[in-house]
């Protein structure tokens, strides 16, 4: 359940991600990675090749790589920035 004290912010979509999601960005409200990954699955069940790219993505929470850690131990602060990037050929 969201409220108007859950952190708002942006998901910016990269490369193949922004192609999957149809959108370069769009807003969160989450407290964790984990809810506002969910929100973008939910709003694009018509689109299952999105939710699987997802589970291949690396992502930045404000600048900093998630890298390994549970996503739903990210926690998201109002305003910030969750970047989607897919993996990348020959890097």
């Amino acid at each position: 359940m969201t409220s108007s004290t859950t952190p708002a912010g942006t998901i910016r979509y990269w490369a193949a991600a922004k192609a999957e999601a149809g959108t370069a960005e769009e807003p969160y409200r989450a407290r964790t990675l984990a809810e506002a990954l969910a929100q973008a699955r939910a709003r694009r069940t018509d689109r299952p090749h999105f939710a699987r790219l997802l589970g291949h993505c690396a992502f930045l929470v404000d600048g900093h790589p998630v890298g390994g850690r549970d996503h739903s131990a990210v926690l998201l602060a109002p305003g910030g920035t969750v970047e989607v990037l897919p993996p990348f050929a020959g890097g």
